[in-house]
């Protein structure tokens, strides 16, 4: 067994009294894996038929509380398989997957993950989206967000605005606005000991920094809230302070929330002292541990521990300056990008682009003024011009079905050829000349340029398999 720290072990004692043992016998077991399917590109039968002819070692079975999830053996390297390369499957803990599961979401909403690094939750509120409405991803770390980005970009999710801000300049900017929140807030990580024992190291720390980062994010999410809309409130950590006594005074504070009871299913427990949160124990559930509470915003009055940046709300109201619109029509795109879609697609992009630095951009129309806050990325990022040509981005790309491209090389998954492109290797072909995308059983990895039979490899470098 891992060596836990005391105090710990003491405030868990207190906790679970007879089922103490239980749960600390919990970590002698082999710990259960799991990835969930990326809806937006394939099936649950799809996938399954998938896996389990040209994968079976992975011996996937169905995690009951996520109908896309999937338990697979820990002997097996599901990362390694070129479909991960595809964005078919995220690979993700399993209690991890119950937050989204139970934020009741619907396509054409508009929903915050306000602390999504690196991007499992994000991912999956997207296919329950399904490219529709609005998704935001914030983290406020400038490291973490890159994989969020990643992540977003190797899903093929067009209907993203990444932010690296804080969320009280962002609550300034989306007052009342969103119809869901999530908030898998920073916490001690009680939870994921047995996953990664490292986080013991910072244990004492953060489980005395954290309660009020939680207090204040929580404040900040609220004012961002419709009336009617649901928060959900979880970490991946078991003490009191930082799940139930959080909600509790989060509530004493803010009348206008009530708590929404969660199903007990799978071998969820209630909440101690909300029976309607809900907990998910590692000697009661095949996953690590996790908190769950969901809020209902019942009326619409100012959300009092809103902890607003008021410095830059005065600052925007004083100076009220419009954000400049760098949006065209697509006939006013430059002919590069015109001649590549006519030459290459077999779709045609509507709507009003953004071209900026040599770059397009098919950029989200939110309806809020974004100047001041830090945006990674607004929508889909198509290319850039180099030279005379436009070059497609990775983004673009995996955005994209087979079928829209008109030039297609597919791989079988086990084509050495295949690997050999995923090292950004060249390929030799005899494909016709030009642009052509790169497929494994008939799903997107990115694309290149074929010239005499030699296939350019542009794979983004960033994903390559080493």
């Amino acid at each position: 067994m891992i060596n836990l720290p005391t105090i710990y072990l003491r405030e868990m004692k207190t906790l679970l009294k007879d089922e103490f043992d239980s749960f600390l016998n919990s970590y002698d077991e082999e710990r259960l894996s799991g990835f969930r399917i990326n809806g937006l590109k394939i099936n649950k039968a799809e996938f399954e038929r998938l896996i389990n002819f040209n994968a079976p070692e992975l011996h996937i079975k169905n995690i009951p509380w996520c109908n896309s999830g999937y338990y697979y053996d820990n002997q097996s390297r599901p990362a390694k398989l070129p479909y991960y390369n595809a964005g078919l499957f995220y690979i993700q803990e399993p209690s991890a997957m119950a937050p989204v599961e139970y934020l009741d979401i619907k396509e054409g909403m508009k929903v915050l993950d306000l602390c999504s690094a690196p991007g499992g939750k994000s991912t999956q509120i997207a296919t329950k989206l399904g490219n529709s409405g609005l998704l935001v991803s914030n983290d406020i770390s400038n490291h973490r967000i890159k994989a969020v980005l990643r992540n977003i970009e190797m899903m093929g999710i067009t209907n993203a605005l990444i932010m690296n801000d804080s969320p009280e300049k962002i609550a300034v900017k989306f007052s009342s606005y969103f119809d869901r929140i999530l908030l898998d807030v920073p916490c001690s990580g009680e939870g994921m000991f047995r996953k990664d024992p490292d986080l013991i190291k910072t244990y004492e720390s953060s489980k005395k920094a954290n309660p009020q980062m939680q207090k204040d994010i929580l404040g900040s999410a609220a004012s961002m809230l419709k009336a009617g809309g649901l928060i959900m409130y979880s970490t991946c950590t078991f003490n009191i302070d930082e799940n139930e006594n959080q909600i509790v005074q989060f509530l004493k504070d803010n009348p206008d929330f009530r708590i929404e009871n969660i199903e007990k299913d799978y071998g969820f427990t209630k909440g101690f002292g909300l029976d309607q949160a809900c907990r998910l124990f590692p000697h009661k559930v095949n996953a690590e541990g996790h908190f769950l509470c969901l809020i209902r915003k019942v009326g619409d009055s100012v959300t009092k521990d809103a902890h607003l940046d008021k410095k830059s709300a005065v600052k925007e109201k004083k100076q009220n300056i419009p954000e400049k619109n760098k949006q065209v029509p697509k006939d006013e795109l430059p002919d590069q990008y015109l001649e590549f879609e006519k030459e290459n697609l077999n779709i045609s992009l509507q709507g009003m682009f953004t071209v900026e630095n040599n770059r397009i951009y098919k950029e989200l129309d939110i309806g809020v003024n974004l100047r001041g806050l830090k945006i990674i990325r607004n929508g889909l990022y198509l290319g850039e011009f180099k030279n005379s040509s436009f070059m497609p981005s990775s983004a673009f790309i995996m955005s994209l079905k087979k079928e829209d491209f008109k030039n297609c090389i597919d791989f079988n998954v086990n084509d050495e050829n295949l690997i050999k492109y995923l090292k950004c290797e060249t390929i030799f072909t005899d494909t016709k000349d030009g642009f052509v995308i790169i497929c494994v059983d008939g799903f997107p990895l990115g694309y290149g340029k074929v010239k005499n039979g030699t296939l350019k490899n542009y794979y983004n470098k960033n994903w390559r398999l080493l």
